[in-house]
């Protein structure tokens, strides 16, 4: 017997983990990669977290109960940065299209393009503070979720 066989044999009894790991298939040659890393997908992620980190600051600070906030400068200013992520989502998308990449994150991203002035818009056009609240919470899942599917590991298609 070999001493890598020996060694494997060993290494199999010591630990269930590396036997589990063994009994796998290995990873298919066109497994999915992920375009976190690369930069208009990394800038994404920054841009998203960054503005959701505001959102959170304004729940946090009360800002729905305050009607003129919502016309200020800060305000106007946030809703040119999410209006440059949503398009730059949709950029993220028709890479991924010319890639012909078939996946959910390509779907997704127009999704968010779509949904980013949306979801701005009801947080500026809500009559109350509960509405303001729930637009910004909702405001602030969609900032979220921009992140998470970025970052997400990429699946195998179904």
């Amino acid at each position: 017997m070999s001493c890598g066989v020996a060694l494997a044999v060993s290494l199999l009894l010591s630990d269930p983990n590396v036997a589990l790991a063994a009994s796998r298939p290995p990873a298919a040659a066109d497994a999915p990669v992920s375009v976190a890393s690369e930069p208009l997908f990394a800038d994404l992620v920054t841009r998203s977290a960054d503005l959701r980190g505001v959102v959170e600051g304004w729940i946090s600070a009360g800002q729905a109960d305050n009607a003129s906030f919502w016309t200020g400068v800060e305000f106007t200013s946030f809703k040119a940065r999410a209006s440059d992520l949503a398009q730059r989502d949709l950029q993220g998308h028709l890479v991924l299209k010319e890639r012909g990449v078939d996946g959910d994150l390509k779907c997704i991203l127009r999704g968010i393009s779509e949904d980013m002035p949306r979801k701005v818009e009801a947080v500026e056009t809500a009559p109350n503070p509960t509405q303001r609240r729930v637009a910004l919470d909702e405001l602030r899942y969609l900032l979220n979720d921009n992140v998470e599917v970025i970052t997400a590991p990429p699946q195998p298609a179904a």
